[in-house]
């Protein structure tokens, strides 16, 4: 494999790279992600992209790592209010950050931050929780808590992703229910009651951070 001194003058970084490896997983799903591919998308060899991502394993942490990057912003780096809220604005970032990158949803619920910058923004996340007096065993469950559930909702919510259409439900089969035999569901599927996914992630983040923070209170 070339060196780094090598590295030919395409104009390209390893940002460029990861990014534009995101632009194509959201056109054509992850199935299709290969150098080649991602190289003419470029404009360049694919034997190019490994002066950038070496293997196919640091592309897709690279991924992960750009992705979290996106939600978390410089939410861990300056907080302004207590850690409830610096947690609640993180996963508020990362469920739009997933709905703008369905096909991500899979890989980041599987696939740890493995980079060190993504350690890096795990480690400053830690530190706000840790500043506000959370003991470090507290604040590594509610971080992955947030997380876990946030990746877990949202797959629920987009409901389609690249590589898996026809696997969705089809709203239509729930229009027309019975009103004898499913009385409330018939209700809430006629008025919408209860079925808002926007209320209804903001409600249980809300339920879930104050929980948690009830009982660091109590211990």
């Amino acid at each position: 494999m070339p060196s780094r001194s090598s590295r030919p003058r395409t104009g390209l970084t390893r940002e460029k790279v990861i990014d534009a490896a995101l632009a194509h997983v959201d056109e054509f799903g992850l199935a299709a992600l290969s150098n080649r591919k991602l190289g003419a998308a470029l404009g360049v060899e694919g034997m190019t992209l490994y002066h950038y991502v070496p293997s196919k394993a640091a592309l897709l942490d690279g991924m992960v790592e750009r992705l979290l990057e996106l939600s978390a912003g410089d939410l861990f780096v300056d907080p302004t209010g207590p850690w409830t809220d610096t947690v609640r604005d993180f996963a508020v970032a990362l469920r739009r950050m997933l709905l703008d990158h369905p096909a991500m949803l899979t890989v980041l619920a599987t696939r740890p931050a493995a980079t060190p910058a993504a350690l890096a923004l795990l480690e400053r996340g830690l530190t706000v929780l840790d500043q506000d007096g959370v003991p470090l065993a507290d604040a590594l469950d509610i971080l992955n808590s947030v997380v876990q559930w946030t990746l877990g909702n949202t797959l629920a919510e987009a409901g389609e992703t690249p590589d898996h259409e026809g696997t969705e439900p089809d709203p239509a089969q729930f229009a027309s229910l019975d009103a004898d035999t499913y009385p409330h569901l018939s209700r809430a599927f006629t008025t919408g009651a209860g079925l808002d996914a926007e209320q209804r992630f903001h409600r249980t983040l809300r339920i879930l951070l104050a929980g948690y923070a009830a009982e660091l209170r109590g211990a």
